[in-house]
């Protein structure tokens, strides 16, 4: 029997890639989501809907917010799961400035939910999805796993902190308990079939989905937020990883789990930084298209240079990053021209 694993927020788009890469590793994924940042296609996310025409299978998905604690509990009633992938929350940095007591409560709340009715249950493996946001201002580059966390610049980065934080303590007093928390940097790129990709609802708030949607023709103008930073061309640099080899990190993690780690921590990033414009540049040379952009001033909270230091997850867990900038980019260009209108009205079916 294949083990079962529970992915909540497995309907978005990492969690959606990490669901390709459990199925094919030979795990029974059950996704959970609540259509936040999802396409709705009758009762499945759309995405998920793909993944089971490109893989011949039938995926078991619930619609289910992790605040209802009673559909959480029936969903643990009705099986039985070796490891929980939490992917689910809300998670655009901007948005949580306008609005922290709902990012506080929303990320807050699910995660203790589910934390607490994994406890209940007793399921004690974890995938967590955090982010390099819990850095702050990097002190320091490449970032390692041990720079100093929770100087986050904005309430995003203070959820997937204090998540983190919950996660370390648990794990501190109930000593059966495993988890891995996976610190992402930038993920791009898109399954290689043009299936399954990011389909951000409303305005972009990540950089390549923007350049994407301008090459296409959804959008006029990339505005570029400052070009004076002390970086190569004065743009802002990023570590950019492919949301595949993000994926294969997930089920290394899974893998890691079984030798009754504890709490582990592990960066996934390349260890390269690419500029703005180097990656519109990558972007123009994908889609053999010009992609307008002008020069804005610079966003709060935003830092010249951020990328990892990738090294431990190379050791501990076997992974590295396997995909470079150009093929990250025709992976894109492949998903945005494939489906020029996201999973609405795409033309992949």
């Amino acid at each position: 029997m294949a083990e079962k694993v529970l992915v909540t927020g497995g309907a978005g788009y990492i969690g959606s890639h990490c669901v390709v890469e459990l199925i094919e590793a030979g795990y029974q994924p059950v996704v959970v989501d609540n259509f936040s940042n999802a396409v709705r296609e009758g009762d499945v996310a759309e995405s998920i809907r793909r993944i089971e025409k490109l893989l011949h299978t039938n995926i078991e998905f619930h619609e289910l917010d992790l605040l209802d604690r009673p559909g959480l509990e029936k969903l643990f009633k009705k099986h039985s799961f070796s490891a929980v992938m939490h992917f689910a929350g809300l998670k655009a940095v901007g948005e949580s400035v306008e609005q922290p007591l709902r990012y506080y409560r929303v990320n807050l709340t699910a995660s203790m939910n589910l934390l607490e009715v994994m406890q209940a249950h007793k399921v004690h493996n974890l995938v967590f999805s955090s982010s390099a946001t819990v850095y702050g201002d990097p002190q320091h580059l490449p970032i390692d796993e041990e720079h100093s966390a929770g100087g986050c610049t904005n309430p995003y980065g203070k959820t997937k902190y204090f998540i983190e934080e919950m996660i370390k303590d648990h794990c501190k007093a109930e000593k059966d308990w495993n988890a891995v928390l996976l610190r992402y940097f930038n993920p791009i790129g898109a399954h290689s079939s043009g299936l399954i990709g990011e389909d951000p609802q409303g305005i972009p708030n990540n950089l390549l989905p923007y350049v994407a949607q301008v090459a296409i023709g959804r959008r006029n103008c990339l505005s570029v937020f400052g070009n004076d930073y002390d970086t190569t061309d004065g743009t802002g640099v990023r570590d950019y990883i492919h949301v595949v080899d993000l994926a294969k990190g997930h089920i290394a993690a899974l893998k890691k789990l079984k030798e009754n780690c504890g709490c582990k921590v592990y960066n996934l990033g390349t260890g390269r930084g690419y500029s703005v414009l180097q990656m519109v540049k990558a972007m123009e040379k994908a889609s053999g298209r010009e992609i307008p952009y002008k020069i804005a001033p610079r966003r709060g909270g935003d830092v010249a240079s951020c990328y990892a230091d990738p090294r431990l997850a190379e050791k501990e867990l076997g992974w590295k990053a396997e995909f470079d900038l150009e093929r990250m980019c025709e992976d894109l260009w492949r998903w945005q021209s494939m489906n020029p209108k996201g999973f609405t009205n795409g033309t992949a079916s």
